[in-house]
């Protein structure tokens, strides 16, 4: 099998290959999120390009702009925690926050253009480096005719070297002179602008039908590109995306949305344990389509919600399966636990760990790795804890804490094949041969059931190969 091959990735969720009669309790878990086109169908509202300006050495496609094209979008937003937060993070918070009312926490808001420049990160690179990201948004709000305010910024590269400024000026000015294009092209080429060492482009839509309250329901569109293939941990957002939609949804509401399915889906996934400086998703809605206000806790918010949360899962699971070096795609599902986090927590640790990784490469069905990744899961931030449900209380008192397994109640199964039963004993026999044949493929799928209560979760990762090595021992040379 050629790696062309195995980098072709199939939802386990939707899998029809017949699973082996011992592991038939240990089926994938059915998903309850619409169906993805892995397409960059434009909403409306939204115009965009993006094109080769010079700021990456290789010559490719290095400057993305995004404009809301009927006046200010709302916007939600999910940011890194890391103390090296970049220039652009640190701004677009500043905008954001301004853009509310009075005591605007950064993280919702209102905008009119994101600029995303690749090749440079403009992270820890001081009160030059801050000048730098503003002189960036000051050459967008001029050249697109918006307010400072209303600009939002991405960047991502190598840390530790400044943008060249009049590369990124000459740039915006000859890509919005060419005219950003409001079809489908347009939003693929931002989405290609946005990579680095990507390779390939990573979309994905979902067209629904929201009801309204006194006139025909209306159609509507949540479309998001991403880029990231390394840096990429579970600590919120691990990679740079834009979600879009052409629904009326307030910033408070989108914000809402936005959370608990990034908590759900990107902060599920790990490629190599490393969390980036310049980690952001941003999420616009345009209310071009014409329907009517979304409100929180209705029943247009919860198919939104979904609609939003299907498109993020799909494009974590393209970044993980378009990992650095990666060959086959990781996933984890698990069900049976004391409730939802823990059952995450226990995924996000085997997809994380180094030595689950490896024996994915290596087609090797080494489950003692797995069930000691498993003993070993600690829950996720409490700030994560409750954007995936738990209230504030019980969050701050987990947070961080021991999911909870029983080794007597555990089972594991490897590639559709039952290799430990807790309540049949523990260790059972199984062909190894054809586990490992099994494994061979684009996507393998770790499955567990921890025999406790009805939590269930997922998590995405990759193997960890040769190349991955090779890659980042020469990222800067």
């Amino acid at each position: 099998m050629t790696t062309a091959d195995r980098t072709r990735t199939t939802d386990p969720a939707s899998a029809t290959t017949i699973q082996p009669p011992e592991a038939m309790l240990l089926r994938p878990l059915p998903s309850t999120l619409p169906g993805v086109e892995r397409r960059p169908a434009v909403p409306g509202g939204f115009a965009a390009g993006g094109s080769a300006v010079g700021i990456k050495a290789s010559g490719r496609p290095d400057l993305a702009l995004i404009v809301a094209t009927g006046g200010p979008a709302s916007v939600a937003a999910v940011f890194t925690p890391n103390a090296f937060a970049a220039a652009p993070v640190r701004l677009s918070q500043q905008h954001l926050a301004a853009s509310t009312e009075p005591g605007g926490d950064g993280r919702s808001g209102w905008a009119r253009a994101i600029v995303s420049t690749s090749g440079c990160a403009n992270a820890a690179t001081g009160a030059l480096g801050d000048a730098d990201q503003l002189e960036v948004a000051r050459t967008v709000a001029t050249t697109v005719g918006v307010d400072l305010g209303s600009t939002l910024l991405l960047s991502t590269g190598v840390i530790g070297t400044r943008l060249p400024l009049d590369t990124v000026r000459a740039g915006v000015a000859g890509l919005w002179a060419a005219g950003l294009d409001a079809t489908d092209a347009g939003l693929e080429a931002a989405a290609v602008a946005l990579q680095t060492t990507d390779t390939r482009t990573k979309t994905a839509t979902v067209g629904l039908t929201l009801p309204a309250r006194e006139r025909p329901a209306v159609a509507v569109r949540v479309t998001g590109i991403a880029k990231g293939v390394g840096m990429i941990h579970p600590r919120m957002a691990t990679m740079l995306a834009v979600v879009l939609t052409d629904a009326w949804v307030s910033p408070s509401v989108l914000q809402g949305m936005l959370r608990p399915a990034a908590a759900r889906t990107w902060d599920q996934l790990s490629v190599d344990g490393d969390t980036s400086t310049n980690d952001t998703v941003f999420l616009l809605a345009s209310g071009a389509s014409g329907s009517d206000e979304v409100l929180a806790g209705t029943v247009e918010a919860e198919l939104l919600g979904r609609a939003i949360e299907a498109v993020a899962r799909d494009l974590a699971r393209q970044q993980a399966a378009d990992g650095e070096g990666a060959t086959t795609l990781l996933t984890c599902q698990v069900s049976g636990a004391l409730d939802d986090a823990d059952a995450r927590a226990v995924a996000r640790s085997i997809i994380s760990s180094s030595l689950v990784k490896a024996a994915a490469h290596g087609r090797d069905p080494n489950w003692g790795r797995i069930v000691g990744a498993a003993g070993n899961a600690r829950l996720a931030d409490a700030r994560v804890l409750e954007a995936g449900g738990l209230d504030p209380i019980d969050a701050g008192r987990r947070g961080g804490g021991p999911a909870t397994v029983d080794p007597d109640r555990l089972r594991v199964a490897i590639a559709g094949h039952l290799v430990f039963d807790g309540p049949a004993g523990g260790p059972i026999a199984f062909d190894r041969a054809a586990a490992r044949a099994a494994m061979d493929a684009s996507e393998l799928l770790v499955r567990l059931d921890l025999g406790l209560s009805d939590g269930t979760g997922e998590a995405f990762g990759c193997d960890l190969t040769e190349a991955y090595v090779i890659e980042n021992s020469e990222y800067t040379t």
